[in-house]
């Protein structure tokens, strides 16, 4: 039993911080966040992007949905699928500039034949698609985190490099 339908990512940001400005830098963004107080983005850079990260973005890299003749918005989404498993995540952070979207085959353009609101993932088309067509599209994501801890241990080692052992984030639900 269990209280979410997919897994709740978690990373660590003191990885491969090791100089005294790094560090510095750091601080600041966790001290300008309050913490675990508000959240941002985060590039998983073991999962950024709709398709294999050997590939480049392709428009029909993930089915997002199917016309009926009267929906207009959908979300962009990854799926996943390992064996007869499989579980759809919603992309709710796409990155600017990424993001294509096609129906049956075709590849459209933003702007004229749909807008992309980056703040929640939703493609909005003028006219509904068609039934039974196929709306696709190829994108790269961010996840949306804040940090999972209200402070920072710091080690200075030596004058010139310091230490941050661990500094956890998780994916915050949206």
């Amino acid at each position: 039993n269990t209280p979410w339908s997919a897994s709740r990512r978690r990373y660590d940001a003191g990885v491969g911080m090791r100089s005294l400005d790094d560090i510095g830098d750091l601080i600041a963004f966790f001290e300008g966040r309050q913490g675990q107080m508000h959240g941002f983005r985060w590039k998983d850079w073991s999962d950024y992007r709709s398709g294999l990260a050997s590939q480049a973005i392709g428009f029909e890299d993930q089915l997002i949905g199917m016309g009926d003749g009267a929906r207009t918005i959908f979300q962009l989404g990854k799926s996943y699928v390992s064996g007869a498993y499989s579980h759809r995540r919603d992309v709710r952070k796409p990155v600017a500039g990424t993001v294509r979207i096609g129906v049956q085959g075709d590849e459209l353009t933003e702007g004229l034949h749909y807008t992309l609101d980056p703040t929640n993932g939703e493609v909005s088309f003028g006219a509904p698609p068609a039934v039974g067509e196929r709306v696709t599209a190829g994108f790269e994501f961010d996840v949306p985190v804040r940090f999972d801890t209200d402070k920072i241990m710091v080690s200075v080692s030596s004058f010139q490099a310091g230490d941050i052992p661990q500094v956890p984030v998780v994916e915050v639900r949206l």
